[in-house]
């Protein structure tokens, strides 16, 4: 568990933030973000007032229309989105993650260290399983050069999300991540608990944006930053029905967002193209590695020009 004290600042809402509108130079270094928040449904994002995801957005490409893997629960489509495989791969098929096979089917991250060390990765997570030998995990691997894993089991998801945020950008403003990972857990509680019709389980959507803002405050304050290529992904595991539950076959259940957003993402995405498996695939496409067949991956590269 991580002990700190985030700072107000960081927590504090953040309404609005500056863009750099030019293109970035060709040797910039390129640099990812990817944000996971778990269990957001599409609808409701769109009714919620997000300014930092709608920044992001209008400074890249975005769909409410991706899918998710089967079946529709946490553990096999986080597996999937920080692998870029399915999960009769990697082994993920409940929220048990025993007998996963990440030694022939490793994260992103990991992946990201296998074939360039020089590469400084850091995941964060509130969730045991990403981050703990919990239920079978960790999804992430000790092979990252920083794996910061905030229980939120224990404190409880709000408190959990915020650390994450805290630590997140300190991360950002204190040292040099070339691949970042951080997920932020409650929001898919508060649908547990509250249905996602409820004013609570929207609310918990905006108090994630407010989150996402500092984490990308950070990112944009960074002294390197205009020598830097970020490209920022982000997504959610899953959907849900009306009475906050999740693991069937409907659409509310199978459909997702995609959000990619960066000087370099220029593509549209056309409707049903993106899924979860695109994440990790995407994030090492932008990162130069070139995605090899014997990897066996099932996603794509998308939003980015295409080489």
């Amino acid at each position: 568990m991580l002990m700190a004290n985030p700072s107000g600042r960081i927590l504090a809402s953040v309404a609005a933030f500056s863009l750099l509108g030019a293109c970035s130079p060709s040797s910039a270094a390129k640099k990812v973000l990817v944000i996971g928040i778990d269990g957001v449904r599409v609808d409701v994002l769109a009714e919620a007032n997000t300014p930092t995801i709608d920044s992001l957005i209008a400074t890249g490409v975005f769909t409410a229309a991706a899918r998710n893997v089967l079946p529709t629960v946490s553990g096999p489509n986080w597996s999937s989105m920080a692998i870029g495989a399915v999960p009769d791969k990697h082994g993920v098929h409940s929220n048990d993650f025993s007998g996963n096979a990440y030694d022939a089917y490793p994260d992103f991250l990991t992946r990201v260290e296998m074939i360039d060390p020089s590469f400084e990765t850091v995941a964060i997570v509130d969730w045991p399983p990403l981050g703990s030998d919990a239920s079978g995990g960790p999804l992430f691997s000790d092979a990252i050069d920083l794996r910061v894993m905030v229980d939120g089991d224990q404190l409880g998801y709000p408190v959990a999300d915020s650390f994450s945020a805290w630590e997140a950008a300190r991360v950002l403003q204190e040292e040099d991540p070339d691949a970042m990972f951080v997920y932020l857990g409650n929001v898919d509680v508060v649908g547990h608990d509250m249905g996602s019709l409820s004013p609570e389980y929207l609310a918990s959507i905006e108090v994630a944006d407010s989150l996402v803002g500092a984490i990308v405050t950070a990112l944009h304050a960074r002294p390197s930053y205009g020598q830097e290529d970020w490209l920022i992904l982000m997504s959610t595991d899953h959907g849900r029905r009306d009475d906050g539950g999740h693991g069937g076959e409907s659409e509310l259940e199978r459909t997702v967002f995609f959000l990619a957003s960066g000087d370099v993402a220029q593509e549209p995405i056309p409707v049903g193209e993106a899924s979860v498996l695109d994440v990790a695939v995407t994030a090492l496409a932008h990162l130069g590695i070139e995605i090899a067949a014997a990897w066996q991956l099932d996603g794509k590269s998308v939003a980015l020009p295409q080489r």
